[in-house]
């Protein structure tokens, strides 16, 4: 592409509508509100999920149950395909991983999950593995140790 011949790219906007500039400009008078009612007045706001005075749908289904997931601490993921950055013999924990750049600081667990092919001995020390992730570990001649 030869740059001296591209053009300026415009975006299609449209104009902002200027409302209470006369009857001329076609949003005078009622500056496009209507005549009268809650929405004409000053200062009228609606909550998200008003109804028109209908009972809301949040509270017209029933609540059940209880979610764990509010209690519960995120874990960072890090596949195995991510630990053949390691050398060989090296222990791989949370303090590595964040060392190199495959987890952040803030996080608390650690899981391994079985994504990819590990071909370098490591000993992994994390909070939780994949049932494929402990095994590719250990065929690669590593281990996977379980911290709690």
């Amino acid at each position: 592409m030869d740059l001296k011949k591209a053009k300026a790219f415009q975006v299609p906007r449209k104009r902002a509508k200027r409302v209470g500039r006369g009857m001329a400009s076609g949003h005078g008078g009622t500056s496009t509100r209507g005549h009268k009612g809650q929405k004409a007045r000053s200062g009228w706001s609606m909550r998200r999920p008003f109804e028109g005075g209908q009972m809301p749908l949040f509270r017209r289904l029933p609540k059940r149950g209880f979610s764990q997931a509010r209690y519960q601490e995120a874990s960072a993921i890090v596949n195995v395909a991510d630990l053949a950055k390691f050398q060989v013999g090296a222990t791989v924990d949370a303090q590595a991983l964040s060392k190199a750049r495959l987890v952040t600081r803030a996080v608390k667990r650690v899981k391994i999950l079985g994504d990819g092919e590990l071909k370098v001995a490591l000993t992994v020390k994390a909070h939780g593995f994949s049932a494929a992730a402990k095994e590719k570990i250990e065929k690669a001649g590593g281990k996977a140790e379980v911290v709690q």
